[in-house]
């Protein structure tokens, strides 16, 4: 048979629960000028379009040295342009991985919002069922004090 009867400590956090308001608690922190320029470069370098304007941009620079079209300003086996790649991923992935820690704190809040109201909800079905039972219980004495009272009359 299951549980309808709650715990004080039950009743303690419930109260709590009730007076906090876990759904409406979760207020978005805005993010600072820091936490937008991560959130726009992660948004930009994970994109299939930075992925082709790089691609396009490398075989140019390749095309152009290996062609010599212009003086080979890097030459094969293009040590400028691995600089230039070094260097960029050097800035882009803390940035990324600042962008992807506060993604992970916002994620980690709505959980724990979400894990609170679901303690509510359960914690508040156990109160109405335990409720519902008692005025089950009521009329069912009522009904007994009727039954006893007609049987008294009848038998009277």
């Amino acid at each position: 048979m299951p549980r309808f009867q709650i715990t004080p400590e039950e009743q303690a956090t419930l109260l709590a629960l009730r007076a906090e308001r876990p759904a409406r608690s979760v207020a978005a922190m805005p993010p600072g000028t820091g936490q937008r320029v991560a959130d726009a470069v992660a948004r930009i370098v994970g994109s299939w379009r930075f992925i082709l304007i790089q691609s396009t941009l490398l075989a140019i620079w390749i095309g152009l040295n290996i062609t010599a079209v212009i003086a080979r300003w890097d030459p094969y086996p293009f040590i400028l342009l691995n600089l230039v790649l070094s260097f960029q991923a050097a800035y882009t992935a803390p940035i990324i991985m600042m962008s992807q820690n506060r993604a992970s704190e916002v994620d980690r809040r709505n959980a724990e919002s979400d894990y609170r109201i679901n303690v509510k909800a359960e914690l508040e079905i156990e109160a109405l069922h335990a409720k519902i039972d008692a005025l089950r219980e009521q009329d069912i004495l009522k009904m007994l004090g009727i039954i006893e009272r007609l049987v008294e009359i009848r038998s009277g």
